[in-house]
């Protein structure tokens, strides 16, 4: 009598190497600059030392009026604010900025400007990443260089003297809002201040207000701005900023 064939699960395969290989889809390719500082290729250039092509006035939209003048970029406090012709969602921003060798003033009117991540409106309507002079310059700490203004210090003060270039690199991940305007995600911010880290995806209450709490207003993109702010120091300067979009990238041209 022949014997019966004996049923039953099938062995269970060792694990392999290649059950958790992922091959598709491969990542873009992007092109490092020859420096840390300089632009990738995919990166847009906001300023290369040569023109305010990409920045218009804050106030009413017309060329941006501050000096360029040798590769750098130095604040005119009566021109006001600029910001980007393009808006943003989420990126990765680089800029360098300089406090002037010979600044006055003390606290908040010691080299103040700004960077706005996100620009939602006139004046100082958004949100805003702290620039001051905190080379041995006491000021309340959520609003020293490196703070989302009124929100975070920085984790660090790794500021350096009058006259030296100083770099901010930024992820910026925009709040989301639903369709009735109620707030899904909240935005949030990674800073490194002299490639130090100084903000860990830091999560902000909504827009930067000097008086009152923070809270947010629905936008879906907006222009990178910097400040003109009016404090009696002589006018600090920048160079070198560029952009990477992130999913979401530019709304607008």
């Amino acid at each position: 009598m022949a014997q019966e064939a004996v049923t039953g699960p099938a062995p269970k395969q060792p694990p392999r190497p290649q059950d958790t290989e992922q091959w598709s889809p491969t990542p873009a390719v992007v092109t490092p600059g020859a420096t840390s500082a300089a632009p990738p290729s995919d990166a847009i250039v906001l300023f290369d030392g040569r023109n305010l092509d990409q920045w218009v006035s804050t106030k009413d939209k017309s060329p941006a009026g501050w000096t360029v003048a040798d590769g750098v970029l130095t604040v005119n406090k009566q021109a006001g604010n600029i910001e980007t012709r393009r808006s943003f969602r989420n990126f990765q921003l680089h800029l360098e900025w300089r406090i002037p060798q010979n600044v006055i003033g003390s606290g908040q009117a010691r080299g103040n400007s700004g960077v706005f991540l996100a620009s939602t409106g006139p004046g100082d309507a958004g949100y805003e990443l702290q620039i001051l002079d905190s080379y041995n310059n006491p000021t309340y700490v959520n609003g020293q260089a490196g703070s989302l203004y009124k929100q975070h210090p920085p984790l660090v003060n790794a500021s350096r003297r009058p006259g030296e270039w100083q770099t901010y690199d930024v992820v910026w991940t925009a709040p989301v809002f639903s369709a009735d305007g109620k707030v899904t995600a909240p935005a949030r911010a990674t800073v490194l201040h002299n490639g130090v880290l100084i903000q860990n995806d830091a999560v902000l209450a909504g827009e930067t207000l000097y008086i009152g709490k923070p809270s947010y207003r629905p936008y879906s993109a907006a222009p990178i701005k910097l400040q003109a702010h009016g404090d009696p120091s002589p006018p600090l300067s920048f160079r070198n900023i560029w952009v990477r979009e992130l999913d979401g990238g530019a709304a607008s041209p």
